[in-house]
């Protein structure tokens, strides 16, 4: 006859470990029901877990585009009101610039009225976003724009050597008092081949290339501009002439010719403005369009990740209740085996 030997030490260590498995799978249920998805996909789906988190790695890398394009739409929207600024600038100095052709304004306050525009040019062109230089194109840590108001700047020191080198002598010179009609409209040509060709390094540190982002997994736009446009160059040459030259007593031939160049540049200047502004409202519209699509990617790519990862909430709770009764019922058996001894017994 064979004897079989159960102590209550084997009973106990048998339900301890049934408790332990019944704990883990009961933070499983817990978390499933917690989520709505399977706690471990790799198990659950078997050969289709590649394909939930081949689409959970998509989810991350499209919303992390979200994110880019919100900063991108927070710079465009900055860039676009400081462009509306500077085209209300021009379009108030070609106003004081045509009352001024017309005899209706004077000199004094159209010199003021141009230092005044200059120094707001320059104010919004310098101005940041996150420590970011908005109009410096990629050069976003360089102040882009320098200050002519300065003495000491390279862009003035670059206009007196202009002046200098076209008439043979300084603005303070009273030589000065005489240049011609001539003379100036030929100084003008000389001042826009600088300031719309190489001698603009000297107004400007900002790039010409400006910021590209991804807005989508495979589309890229410009989501900046530079203070290298050329109504930022007309409207400093406009406004830097009459704020430097008008402190000479000119003729009166010499200052309508001033006068009539400066207006001609603010007007240009107008209407690069507002295609600057186009071409941003552009951009603004393509980022917000893709953010638009790539929410929708998300919201397909959720959808199908539920599809493969959901469990039934009602199920996975009653999971749960059934794991919790039976960790009671074991922790119960437990203290009453723990009880047994043989001396109660006898």
């Amino acid at each position: 006859m064979k004897t079989s030997f159960i102590s209550t030490s084997s009973i106990s260590q048998t339900l301890r470990y049934q408790m332990m498995r019944m704990q883990v799978e009961l933070a499983e249920r817990q978390q499933e029901a917690t989520t709505g998805r399977v706690a471990d996909p790799g198990v659950t789906l078997g050969a289709r877990a590649g394909v939930s988190f081949s689409m959970t790695r998509d989810i991350v890398r499209l919303e992390s585009l979200i994110d880019a394009n919100g900063l991108a739409s927070g710079r465009l929207s900055a860039t676009q009101n400081g462009l509306e600024q500077l085209g209300g600038i021009a379009q108030d100095m070609l106003e004081a610039l045509t009352a001024a052709s017309s005899g209706d304004s004077d000199p004094e306050i159209i010199r003021a009225s141009a230092k005044q525009a200059l120094e707001a040019m320059t104010s919004i062109l310098n101005s940041n976003l996150n420590g970011e230089y908005l109009f410096a194109g990629i050069n976003t840590d360089v102040k882009p724009l320098n200050d002519f108001t300065d003495p000491a700047s390279p862009n003035k020191a670059q206009f007196d050597a202009l002046f200098s080198a076209h008439f043979g002598f300084a603005q303070t010179d009273p030589a000065a008092e005489n240049i011609t009609a001539a003379e100036m409209a030929a100084f003008f040509d000389d001042l826009e081949a600088s300031f719309m060709g190489a001698g603009w390094s000297d107004w400007s540190e900002a790039s010409d290339q400006k910021i590209t982002s991804r807005i989508t997994l495979n589309e890229t736009a410009e989501t900046s501009t530079t203070a290298n446009g050329p109504g930022m160059r007309r409207l400093a040459m406009a406004t830097a002439a009459l704020t430097d030259l008008m402190q000479i007593p000119l003729n009166d031939e010499a200052l309508q010719t001033l006068y009539g160049r400066a207006t001609a540049l603010v007007g240009a200047a107008v209407a690069d403005f507002a295609y600057a502004q186009s071409e941003v409202g552009l951009a603004e519209t393509r980022v917000e369009e893709a953010s638009e699509r790539i929410s929708s990617q998300i919201d397909l790519f959720n959808t199908l990740v539920t599809d493969l990862e959901g469990v039934d909430p009602f199920e996975a709770a009653t999971k749960v209740n059934d794991l919790l009764t039976q960790i009671e019922t074991a922790y119960a058996l437990t203290a009453r085996i723990q009880q047994l001894s043989l001396l109660r017994y006898l």
